[in-house]
């Protein structure tokens, strides 16, 4: 290794270690690399930026921003979780159940781990510990289970792999339903095992069937936003760019017109809240281009995986070191940055491996989503941790369990690769 690539290496780690914002860290470090190991003008990095944003596929990742907050401010969020809990909050351990599956159903929409957390954890959280569930299951679960907001599609981390990678991004949404199902099935299980037998936790009565029409009826149009979204794109009406646009003018009229939850005055309110949160992804991408453009001026990608390749055969053993890696980093960057940046070092050595790049897109999403709620620094422990006034220690230990969960679907879909590439194969979304 050249000593300027350990000198580029330790300023970006040294920068993180400091706490400064990821996107400062990303252009500090492409700007010194520029100017102390190449020859470039570092206006150079000012086209960089430009051609970075000019890119249609983000269009989408912004809009679904924008629905994501239409429905927290709304009551689109509320009607959901009230539709989950008539599914299974008879069992034992069914309000937990139903936290889960509110997560998958907000997921479905959002595309976003950190708002899922926000929105469904303010209330779920104290929710749960009233009617009698134990404070580490509680926090675990609501820690855990919003993972599943950027696997199950529309995941904004799917949408920019496809974006530096040219996959199908229809056939990568297909991916993320299975490991989906089973994380959510996973956790369900555990749930209901759990709290089996435990009298201190309050159970609802079986919903008899005018309940659940009433509770169904109330939930019908929040329940069709997904059915729209899924609907349109596989259908072939609209693409996801125009599935984004749909969503965000149908949970407007949705919210305004017939939940009559939302007042105009807060529209501006809405727009301008998604255009800050728009605005902060956008300069992470602006920064990680940045600093992908040195690294492929200098060629690292193709050094790195003539590197890889000499030292590893084995699909199995790189598929493995893949999962560490991004495992580890998951903990100290957010997907959007590690898919930038990562993924166009990663894509080169598929190949040699014989591994499809829509699996790893997959692989790499998944693993991403884990590192939000990894110990000692995944963002989702401190979101938690603020709403339950709890250390970063008791919550660590707390998230134990499903994390395991979700390592054992995680190692499935890594080395059965037909468990979840069926349904873009079905659908033809894969040759």
């Amino acid at each position: 290794m050249e000593i300027s690539y350990l000198i580029v290496l330790l300023i970006l780690i040294g920068s993180m270690a400091a706490y400064v914002p990821v996107f400062m860290c990303l252009f500090f470090t492409a700007v010194l690399s520029f100017v102390f190991f190449t020859d470039l003008p570092v206006l150079l990095l000012t086209q960089t930026i430009l051609r970075s944003l000019d890119n249609f596929a983000l269009v989408v990742v912004l809009f679904f921003i924008l629905c994501g907050n239409i429905m927290t401010a709304g009551s689109i969020v509320d009607r959901l979780t009230k539709f989950a809990n008539a599914l299974v909050s008879w069992l034992p351990g069914g309000l937990g159940m139903a936290g889960v599956l509110a997560c998958g159903l907000f997921g479905a929409i959002s595309g976003s781990t950190v708002a899922t957390v926000v929105a469904l954890g303010s209330f779920m959280i104290p929710a749960l510990i009233e009617n009698g569930y134990d404070e580490a299951y509680t926090l675990g679960v609501m820690t855990t289970s919003p993972n599943l907001g950027v696997i199950v599609p529309p995941s904004i981390g799917m949408i920019l792999y496809s974006m530096i990678s040219n996959v199908s991004l229809e056939g990568l949404f297909l991916t993320g339903f299975v490991p989906s199902f089973l994380i959510m099935f996973g956790v369900c299980v555990y749930t209901y095992f759990f709290f089996r037998k435990d009298p201190l936790v309050a159970r609802k009565p079986v919903p008899n069937a005018a309940e659940f029409w009433t509770v169904f009826r109330e939930s019908i149009w929040s329940l069709l936003l997904p059915v729209i979204i899924f609907g349109g794109i596989f259908s072939g009406m609209f693409t996801a760019n125009e599935a984004a646009v749909v969503a965000c003018v149908y949970a407007f009229i949705v919210e305004l017109f017939i939940h009559k939850s939302m007042k105009f005055a807060q529209v501006k309110q809405i727009t301008v809240s998604s255009a800050v949160t728009s605005a902060t992804l956008l300069i992470i991408v602006s920064g990680a281009t940045c600093f992908g453009r040195y690294l492929a001026l200098e060629n690292l990608p193709g050094q790195i995986t003539s590197a890889v390749i000499d030292s590893i055969q084995s699909p199995v053993v790189f598929l493995l070191a893949m999962n560490v890696l991004l495992l580890i980093i998951g903990m100290f960057m957010d997907i959007i940055s590690a898919t930038l940046i990562l993924g166009p070092v990663f894509l080169p050595m598929l190949d040699a491996f014989g591994i499809d790049p829509m699996h790893f897109g997959l692989i790499m999403t998944v693993n991403l989503a884990i590192g939000y709620c990894t110990p000692p620094m995944g963002v989702s422990l401190y979101i938690t941790g603020a709403i339950a006034e709890r250390d970063i220690i008791y919550v660590s230990k707390a998230v134990m369990p499903f994390i395991l969960i979700q390592l054992a679907v995680l190692g499935l879909i890594t080395y059965l690769p037909q468990v979840t590439l069926w349904l873009p194969k079905a659908l033809g979304f894969l040759g």
